[in-house]
């Protein structure tokens, strides 16, 4: 299939008609239910049309700020360990961002594929798109699914620290968005491809399905126990760590090599931008496991908690926000 002018001028006339909102200055719109940045929509629909799965495809999903910068090390060097060891891994040199880029923003942002072919198998791509929004065929082969899913009111925070990095970062100083305005939308859905509780549940409900071809990752599993949760990810990859490995300590050196106390202190973590207004630097922050209560009101505690009961009521799914000591993640 190809992606003709026509096909462009298609997707300009379908973007002008969408609903939009503004969410820290920048421009957001409806598309199909869900919310996308207006300049993400051709890259979405264009990969939808074109991208081809290879059975060996491995593809890191989740919401913005909710462990996926973290997954993409992870799997890299799980991935990529007999070419690289932890000592000599690129993630020492090339942010996670750019070494694991997203198949909407980056390989079709122009509504071409963009260097598929000259990727290394397993190819190894992100998203942030709802599993509705996959390529159908990703959905209809083999391809592997991890999908990296963090407590709602944690994520709610980081992305508002998110967001607001960036308008600082581009001057923007009067559009920074306060607390409990980031709030209100985030409850009425209106996020980056929110709502959070579609975009979650869509990911739930197929691991459960094809539990063969979807992992569903919680955040707060993997800052509790990295260790076993890297074994767990391994195998669902098809890269199992050997015996000899594991008492190599080889599965605590990649933890600790793509940890947030290490990777946010490299220098490549620390400087540059991502698409022209991103800072680098605003892909790691805490990475703490309850901080929402040094942000949200318990007002706000409770209206979060009481909407994620009634969205995911009788899907099975269950968030832990205990407070974890550890500090080994990246968000």
């Amino acid at each position: 299939m190809e992606f003709t002018k026509s096909s462009e001028n298609n997707i300009d006339k379908l973007v002008s008609c969408l609903p939009r909102e503004n969410i820290c200055g920048l421009p957001f719109c409806q598309y199909n239910g869900t919310w996308f940045l207006l300049y993400h929509i051709p890259g979405v629909i264009s990969s939808q049309q074109l991208f081809q799965a290879d059975e060996s495809d491995i593809i890191i999903a989740g919401l913005p700020k909710c462990g996926t910068t973290w997954l993409k090390a992870l799997i890299f060097s799980i991935v990529n360990r007999n070419r690289y060891q932890p000592k000599e891994s690129p993630l020492l040199s090339i942010h996670p961002q750019i070494l694991v880029p997203s198949i909407e923003m980056d390989h079709f942002r122009d509504g071409l594929p963009q260097n598929i072919d000259q990727l290394s198998r397993p190819r190894i791509f992100s998203t942030h798109v709802p599993y509705a929004f996959l390529p159908n065929s990703i959905i209809t082969s083999n391809s592997r699914v991890v999908y990296a899913c963090r407590n709602p009111l944690d994520a709610l925070v980081s992305s508002w620290h998110f967001h607001n990095s960036m308008m600082k970062h581009n001057n923007i100083s009067g559009q920074l968005e306060l607390i409990d305005e980031f709030f209100d939308k985030y409850c009425r859905g209106v996020q980056l491809y929110g709502p959070f509780w579609d975009n979650i549940l869509g990911y739930w409900k197929a691991s459960v399905e094809k539990p063969e071809s979807v992992l569903f990752m919680m955040y707060e599993d993997l800052k509790e126990d990295s260790v076993f949760q890297l074994k767990r990810l391994a195998s669902f990859l098809g890269f199992p760590f050997s015996a000899e490995e594991e008492a190599l300590g080889l599965i605590q050196e990649i933890s600790t090599l793509c940890s947030i106390g290490n990777l946010q202190n490299l220098e490549v973590n620390r400087k540059g931008v991502y698409y022209s207004i991103v800072p680098l630097a605003s892909f790691f922050r805490k990475g703490e496991v309850g901080d929402h209560v040094n942000h949200l009101t318990p007002s706000m505690i409770e209206t979060l908690n009481k909407l994620v009961e009634e969205k995911f009521a009788g899907s099975g799914l269950v968030f832990k926000s205990k407070r974890i000591s550890t500090n080994s993640a990246s968000e």
